[in-house]
Formats: C-alpha cells, structure tokens, sequence
C-alpha cells in the first residue's frame, strides 16, 4: 500500500498566534492558476471583493455577488493546498442581520471549502462577528478604508489623518477583537494609528495602506506584479508583468502576420501508413 504526503494548510489558530511573531504573509487571489504560484509563499490567501474591479471591471466593489464570490473561492482553493483562504462576504450579504449573515457564510464555507470569511466594518457589525465566531465561522474583520463603504465615506479617502477621527477607529478595532475575530485587515489608516492599533489589540493586525508596524501585509496580486495601470500610493510593485504581456502580445502578433507562427515544430504531422 502506497502512502501519499499532503501538504498541511496553514489554519486559522496558527494565524490567530502570529501576533507579535513573523510578519504574516498575504496577498489577494481570483483564479487557480495564479494562485498555484503564490501558494507556496504566502501565509493566507484572500478571494477578495477587489475581483469586482480587477477581474471584471467594475468601478467599485458594491456589484460583487455572493454568487461571483463562491465561484472564485472554490478556484483558488482548487489551486492551492498550503496557504489559508479567507474569502470576502460581499456587499448586502451580511449587514441585514446576523442569520442572514451566518446562512450566507454557509454558504461560502460549504461550496468552496475556505476556512474563514472576511467582512468589511468595525463596531456596527460586530454583533454579527460574534453570532458567527459562536456558529463555527471564522471571520477576519476589515477597518478603516472599506471599499464597500464607498457612497458613505465619498470615495477611497485615507482614514486617520487627523487625530480627532482616532477615536472611532480605535474602538472599532478593540470591538471586532472582542466579538472574536481573528485577525483584521486595517486599509488605509495614516501610519501613526495603524501602529497604535496594532499595540492595543490582542489579534494580528493586517495592513495595507498602513503601517510597516502591523503584524502583516497584504496587496492586491495584480498590483504587486504591475499590472494595474494606477496602483494606489501603498503598492510596490515587485514586477512589471503589464509591459511584458504587452510586449509578449506584440511579438505573438507580429510573428501570426509574418507567418513565422506556427512553425513546423507547432503543427502535427500526418501517421504513417501501416
């Protein structure tokens, strides 16, 4: 009888101890083929709503549906077999109430077999952490800028930048901490705060757009790898992806007009008569 190794996924309590250890390692991901090559570096892999605007186009996040969502999710898990996968709960998803919110999440976990969800607000859903955390659901929570809070925030604005508007981020942290959550993406948040946050919460604290200080980081993949033609301010890009797939692009056109592709070593011969 043979055996067969399986690679071990990385589990939401492992997580949950990295605070104050090891920065965590994050990215975004859509689709199994992308999510294949970053599995083996990342820590966790988030199917994030940003799909709405990276993979179809959409201005912001608000058209996502819960339907997009689980697609996704059950790819990127397809994909990968280390990295923990956190998949977002879209806009109108949860904020109803906390049963809709958990048959929801149901959902995701059952059709894509991540093991946490992600949702978006501090306080004002922290009732609905607690209702999902007590039902088996891992939640990771978002502050600061959230993207599908757009309509009420007027747009993608930095949080925190002046002291006055420290308070109510600050007790949105501790409120998603104490329902449960086992870490918290905080996006957009000026960097003094960021780092204080990260020093008064007994969870990871996940930055993007925050402070080198977080217990993690995370980035949209496409942004990392250049293929964003406007990343934000916070993004560094590790490749230039766009202008190689534009100059790949390029040279496969050139090569179809000069009939220099397909080649013979491209084409199939005919079998041999017997």
């Amino acid at each position: 009888m043979s055996v067969h190794s399986k690679t071990r996924r990385i589990t939401v309590p492992e997580i949950r101890a990295r605070k104050g250890g090891d920065p965590i390692v994050s990215l975004t991901s859509y689709h199994a083929h992308t999510a294949r090559y970053v599995d083996p570096y990342v820590d966790f892999l988030l199917v994030g709503d940003s799909l709405g605007m990276v993979m179809y186009g959409m201005e912001t996040t608000l058209g996502v549906t819960l339907d997009m969502m689980i697609a996704h999710g059950a790819a990127v898990m397809r994909g990968t077999e280390r990295a923990l996968v956190v998949v977002d709960m879209p806009f109108g998803s949860y904020e109803e109430s906390p049963p809709e919110a958990f048959r929801n999440a149901v959902r995701v976990i059952k059709e894509t077999g991540c093991a946490a969800v992600k949702m978006e607000g501090g306080a004002r859903i922290a009732d609905t952490i607690h209702y999902l955390t007590e039902r088996g659901i891992p939640v990771m929570a978002h502050i600061g800028l959230t993207p599908q809070s757009t309509n009420v925030m007027g747009g993608f604005k930095t949080q925190g930048r002046e002291e006055s508007e420290w308070a109510a981020i600050e007790a949105d942290a501790k409120a998603v901490a104490d329902a449960g959550a086992f870490a918290v993406v905080v996006e957009g948040v000026a960097e003094p705060l960021a780092a204080r946050i990260t020093g008064q919460i007994e969870i990871p604290t996940i930055g993007i757009g925050a402070s080198p200080v977080c217990d993690g980081q995370i980035l949209v993949l496409e942004d990392m790898l250049g293929l964003s033609p406007k990343p934000p301010k916070f993004v560094r890009e590790f490749a230039s992806l766009g202008a190689q797939i534009a100059g790949a692009a390029e040279a496969y056109a050139d090569a179809v007009r000069n009939r220099s592709f397909p080649a013979q070593e491209h084409t199939y011969g005919m079998k041999k008569a017997k």
